[in-house]
């Protein structure tokens, strides 16, 4: 199968040898091609340019028919690289969202038994046949508003047999959906109730039983822990970071979103691939991310959904970070996995050029899931995810226009997709 599209406006992120990740000042110059075309081969882009283009001599090249689609007034951006959602989760929690405006914290609504502990008791009680169905609307969504690859979590089991269910519903996910799927074993989410007053018996169980069984069945490719105030320390997060990496788990890890939590230095002590949230993000934090590999990533519909503050995002570029954009797509502190609304958030609430946010939420996204050899750009030889807009004026305009699907047609792994998945 091959697609040809032509007369586009402007290729978006388009270049050879992009490398890994963007950093710095670098993350103000986005590559591009106007008046472009672009042509894929089976699940690869195979070619691009400015136009005119041969379609005669692409024709030749394969032997199917190549479909053309003219884009003509159009954009084409790689598709959207979601580092960090929770999206496997029973119902909603627009109760707890009532109490949020009548001033309680987020920390208050889990002492009364919310939060976690709440998505965690629907999840007990919900077949993972279920999870399955609510999971797949949730992905038709934000696969049609331009998300490609999505990482999502378990931890909304918080016992031994919730977590499998959970990730076993994510290995069942990938089978269903042309949306590329990594998934993370977040078993230290939060302490479950049973476990009040004795969080070393709970990080034991989750060393002792949990890991060596999610391991077993090959159910995750990372491990992250919750490294804030009132959830693990720092001395939690390091034992379970240990026994993670033991089995073949590279570390991710929710960091500093509720205090200075010591979760940065945790997370690149052992080369975590991201560090996730960040609001309390100071001088000593930026210099220990300075010179690792250790991804930060920013969570803007969290900190907007809590009313909380807003990380440094342009302190960390301003010292030569590279920063990813993540959706945080879970019922409790950010209810929307629409990566075109943290486009918009990075560039009004963080300051953001748009160059760098489209950086933060493709390639950089891509990196934070140890997916940018293959995804994140558009380049020769990368899987075919990309995205054709409607009709817009600018680059700019993605951003700028918050309210609104900017996405016209969808392509994964080489082909047009449908919101019906088959």
């Amino acid at each position: 199968m091959a697609i040809l599209i032509t007369h586009i406006k402007e290729l978006i992120q388009a270049g050879d040898n992009p490398g890994q990740k963007i950093s710095g000042a670098a993350m103000s110059t986005l590559p591009t091609i106007r008046n472009g075309w672009l042509y894929i081969e089976d699940d690869r882009i195979r070619d691009y340019g400015e136009m005119p283009v041969d379609e005669m001599e692409l024709k030749n090249r394969t032997s199917p028919p190549v479909t053309i689609i003219n884009a003509t007034g159009k954009m084409v951006f790689p598709a959207f690289c979601d580092s960090h959602t929770h999206l496997v989760y029973a119902g909603s929690r627009e109760i707890e969202y009532i109490d949020k405006i009548r001033g309680l914290s987020y920390e208050e609504i889990a002492r009364r038994g919310g939060g976690i502990l709440n998505s965690a008791a629907h999840l007990h009680n919900t077949s993972e046949e279920e999870l399955v169905m609510q999971a797949l609307s949730r992905l038709r969504e934000i696969m049609m508003q331009g998300t490609g690859a999505v990482e999502i979590k378990s931890g909304y089991g918080l016992s031994v047999e919730d977590e499998l269910k959970m990730l076993r519903v994510i290995k069942k996910l990938k089978t269903l959906t042309p949306v590329t799927i990594v998934p993370t074993f977040l078993g230290a989410h939060a302490l479950p109730a049973g476990f009040k007053g004795n969080r070393k018996a709970f990080v034991d169980m989750v060393i002792s039983e949990m890991i060596p069984l999610v391991a077993a069945e090959g159910l995750a490719d990372f491990i992250d822990v919750f490294c804030d105030r009132g959830f693990f320390t720092v001395t939690d997060t390091d034992r379970i970071l240990n026994a993670g990496m033991k089995y073949g788990m590279r570390p991710k890890i929710h960091a500093n979103e509720l205090d200075n939590s010591g979760g940065i230095q945790v997370g690149v002590k052992y080369n975590a691939l991201s560090v996730d949230h960040l609001e309390f993000t100071g001088e000593a934090e930026i210099q220990c991310l300075l010179g690792s590999d250790t991804m930060p990533t920013i969570l803007p519909g969290a900190a907007f959904f809590l009313g909380m503050k807003y990380a440094p995002v342009r302190k960390m570029i301003e010292a030569g970070l590279p920063v990813a954009m993540a959706s945080d797509f879970n019922p409790g502190s950010s209810p929307s996995g629409n990566m075109q609304f943290i486009l918009s958030m990075a560039c009004i609430k963080y300051k953001m050029i748009p160059a760098e946010a489209i950086h933060a939420v493709t390639l950089n996204g891509a990196y934070a899931m140890g997916l940018s050899d293959d995804y994140g750009s558009i380049s020769r030889g990368k899987v075919a995810n990309v995205f054709i807009t409607c009709p817009i004026p600018t680059v700019e305009y993605m951003p700028y226009a918050y309210g609104s699907n900017k996405v016209e047609t969808v392509i994964l792994n080489g082909k047009v997709v449908s919101p019906v998945f088959t």
